[in-house]
């Protein structure tokens, strides 16, 4: 597979828009281990090899460790995530998967136990994020490097 066209150079006002959204996020008070678990597993349910292969060498140099990565895919099966991290995967999956999820009350009470409100407006900004950074890159078939 070959990367269709590089977003950057062919639009570069909108693609300097996704990187003051993004910029946005990275200033969150959001722990940054978390950010790259939402930013992984979003890109697992998407699809987008570029951004899957970026946030787990993130995650790596941030200390995330190799067995949590990996078990990211089965996360529910697992016992390596924590409560507010599970509500965090929940949430983020139901995002992602808003066409069919609708966003489940549950899924938010869930998160809603864990976060206040100033936090989940965070969690969400960051799953809205990835995901347009994910359609960017399935659309264009950005490859990794």
């Amino acid at each position: 597979m070959e990367t269709r066209f590089l977003m950057g150079k062919v639009n570069p006002g909108g693609y300097e828009a996704m990187l003051n959204l993004e910029k946005y996020v990275i200033s969150t008070s959001l722990d940054k281990k978390l950010k790259e678990l939402i930013k992984i597993r979003a890109s697992q349910v998407n699809g987008c090899a570029y951004c899957i292969d970026m946030h787990t060498k993130d995650a790596r140099k941030m200390g995330e460790t190799e067995q949590r990565i990996y078990a990211l895919n089965g996360w529910r099966e697992t016992p390596f995530f924590s409560p507010e991290e599970r509500a965090v995967l929940a949430l983020t999956e139901s995002i992602t998967l808003v066409a069919d999820s609708h966003v489940p009350d549950e899924v938010y009470r869930e998160v809603a136990e864990h976060f206040e409100e100033k936090q989940i407006a965070e969690i969400i900004m960051q799953i809205v994020t990835i995901n347009a950074w994910n359609r960017i890159g399935v659309s264009t078939r950005l490859m990794p490097e």
